[in-house]
């Protein structure tokens, strides 16, 4: 099912579970029962919660946010690291150089195919990734510099295999969700407080109540689904994509 749908669905949700208590209290309530004996400290209370929990979900979107913005920036620096190998290994013997960078349009071709699944289903990166990473690493390494040039461009060459390196294993400590269960557990407590504080205050069946009462509840579906889609940067709807790899090498 489409994530649109599935957001769609949650706020309608949201909004038809508050109409529909609000109309079932209201049938409830006594014939006698007066709205305005409302004491002033439970809208007081009301006000500061919702702050509160304003706050907390801000936070929250801003951290999730974050975290899905650093996971694209791994994707972009490892691309970019392997692009710049490519490219510096053109002083090498043809031999070489095409070896190595056929190993990068392995790897890379692997990355964006392969992995990117296992990233999107398992959380995870696979172990074959890994090893044509090493197979590259060894390409680079291994060779002995048979020339001033060629040994200027050697350590740069290293130091481009070590960022790639690193952005891989970035790139794998981010595929999984970022928010501790204790947060979504306080998420979700506090997205019920606040909408209890709705009958709390004895809200009643005029249309105009029940309307601000089911977008209110609608807007928090929506932003909690909003966290809960950004919490896996490479698994749900708006992810961090392998653009990078395709944009820089854009035959594999």
């Amino acid at each position: 099912m489409p994530e649109w749908l599935v957001l769609t669905l949650a706020m309608l949700a949201a909004g038809l579970v508050v109409v529909v208590i609000t109309v079932v209290r209201h049938r409830r309530a006594a014939d006698d029962e007066d709205t305005s004996e409302t004491p002033d400290v439970i809208e007081y209370m009301t006000m500061w919660i919702g702050v509160v929990y304003a706050i907390v979900l801000g936070l929250a979107i801003a951290g999730v946010w974050e975290g899905r913005s650093a996971a694209q920036e791994h994707v972009r620096a490892e691309a970019a690291a392997l692009h710049e190998i490519t490219e510096r290994v053109r002083v090498y013997p043809p031999e070489v150089r095409d070896r190595i960078r056929d190993d990068v349009n392995a790897y890379v071709g692997h990355v964006v195919t392969t992995e990117w699944r296992s990233m999107a289903e398992k959380g995870e990166v696979t172990e074959r990734g890994t090893e044509l990473l090493d197979r590259v690493r060894r390409d680079v390494t291994d060779y002995r510099p048979r020339t001033d040039f060629e040994a200027q461009a050697y350590q740069p060459l290293v130091d481009q295999v070590t960022a790639a390196d690193q952005a891989r294993s970035a790139r794998a400590e981010s595929t999984g969700q970022t928010m501790p269960g204790v947060v979504w557990f306080g998420l979700l407590a506090g997205a019920v407080v606040t909408i209890g504080m709705i009958f709390a205050l004895q809200i009643r069946r005029t249309g105009r109540e029940l309307v601000l009462a089911g977008l209110f509840s609608a807007l928090i579906a929506f932003l909690l689904f909003l966290i809960w889609d950004f919490d896996a940067p490479y698994s749900r709807g708006i992810t961090a994509s392998a653009d990078p790899f395709r944009y820089l090498f854009p035959y594999v």
